[in-house]
């Protein structure tokens, strides 16, 4: 027998049986179709009950498979799989196979795979064109918005989006040049030509070699930074239903190709609150300056002048379990590159947080920006370009997304409501009696 909720409305004294839905696992969430609180009414003219929810902190507004976070016990899970054991074992393409496929590659699958992103690396010789135009400051991500959107054009099948071989070819090119298009607009931003792909080097590698390449015939990337580029790659590559995987289905559920969505929700990615909160970390960190200012900035931050960036996040209410992967990854990067001296204050600044009870009664743990932003910048990258490779993974977490909405039975396209607060109809006054 299906579960019910029963609501008595209070101004009629009518109840009502509203179903409850159920995911995977009721412990991880239950809902009610918000629709059936429409037939909730004081009278027939009433228009019915609404939820109101900014920000949409308690509303689900689709079922998805895809990525699942418990934020009370720190846990992040693809497809099933813990993240700490994907980072571990796998590589990217492998992730980005699980996500958007529902199981890990065999070996055949895997090859098969890399071999179709390996050859759609290449952008068409327009693009850098295209590029081209961007003045000599323009900030990379907005290069990248605007020439993943322009990508379509290219591609006419690309609006096709339920014919399955057009879709698939699609989520190929646009897994496999997002890296390129990053990569351009790197290099655009430092004065320097194009490198192209070298589809013999892994995933990461070849991103490295694009940015990083110069005069040498073959560019070899340095095995422990290909691989934590791989691991960061990997704890990007999905977060449920985050504000840019809602902007991918919001401007996907249109109907328009996958291009200009990727470029949407790559948009919602650039704002401070979303991609580009690593980039406030370090400046946090950069204000602080030393070890021995810690307690001054902390007792500034829990008087409310402030709040300390990299702490908190809108769904862990633990350690978010990609700042825990990060942590222990970091010291092997500053092997390579040397020390980023803002590891020290980072890490003396998570001492004391931890041990304050303002901060633990708050469940103010270190978030995944709180490290990424100071591993990216030992390794190379300018911090405009940290939203870039944030994009870059999650390209592959839009897709799955979007793929999965296309092929979801209760699919609608977007069109919240709203409870209006303006004024009621009104007299049209002319000009002479207003």
């Amino acid at each position: 027998m299906p579960e019910t909720l029963t609501i008595t409305d209070n101004r009629t004294g009518k109840t009502y049986e509203v179903p409850i839905m159920k995911g995977t696992y009721p412990k991880y969430g239950s809902a009610i179709p918000a629709i059936a609180l429409r037939d909730i009414k004081v009278d027939d003219e009433d228009f019915g009950l609404l939820t109101y929810d900014p920000g949409f902190t308690n509303t689900a507004s689709c079922k998805s498979s895809v990525s699942f976070i418990d934020g009370e016990r720190g846990i992040l899970r693809y497809r099933g799989y813990p993240i700490q054991d994907l980072a571990a074992n796998s590589t990217f393409l492998e992730v980005a196979y699980l996500i958007l496929h529902g199981e890990l590659p065999s070996e055949s699958q895997l090859s098969e795979w890399t071999n179709n992103i390996t050859n759609h690396t290449m952008l068409h010789e327009n693009m850098k064109k295209f590029l081209g135009g961007f003045h000599h400051d323009a900030h990379p991500m907005g290069m990248v918005i605007s020439t993943v959107a322009a990508l379509g054009t290219f591609y006419p099948g690309a609006r096709d989006i339920y014919n399955e071989s057009d879709r698939r070819e699609q989520i190929y090119r646009l897994t496999a040049k997002m890296p390129t298009i990053a990569a351009y607009a790197f290099r655009h931003s430092a004065g320097l030509h194009f490198a192209y792909p070298d589809n013999n080097l892994s995933y990461a590698g070849n991103f490295l070699n694009m940015l990083f390449k110069m005069t040498e015939l073959n560019y070899k990337p340095d095995p422990v930074l290909e691989h934590a580029l791989d691991v960061l790659f990997i704890l990007h590559a999905d977060h449920e239903q985050n504000c840019s995987a809602s902007a991918m289905r919001a401007v996907g559920s249109s109907l328009p190709d996958p291009y200009v969505s990727v470029a949407s929700a790559a948009a919602a990615l650039w704002g401070p609150l979303h991609g580009g909160a690593n980039e406030a970390v370090l400046r946090m960190l950069r204000e602080i300056g030393s070890v021995d200012k810690i307690p001054a900035y902390i007792d500034r931050a829990k008087s409310g002048e402030f709040r300390l960036m990299g702490f908190g996040h809108r769904v862990y209410k633990n350690y978010d379990p990609r700042a825990k992967i990060l942590r222990e990854m970091a010291p092997q990067v500053f092997e390579i590159t040397g020390k980023n001296p803002l590891i020290d204050i980072a890490k003396e600044l998570e001492r004391i947080a931890l041990e304050d009870e303002y901060f633990v009664s708050r469940k103010l743990y270190p978030n995944v920006d709180f490290y990424s932003g100071i591993i990216y910048e030992a390794m190379g990258f300018p911090v405009a370009m940290f939203p870039v490779l944030f994009a870059i993974p999650r390209t592959v977490g839009w897709l799955a997304q979007w793929q999965e909405q296309l092929d979801d039975p209760d699919f609608r396209i977007a069109r919240p409501r709203q409870v209006y607060t303006g004024e009621d109809e009104r007299s049209y006054k002319p000009m002479n009696s207003r």
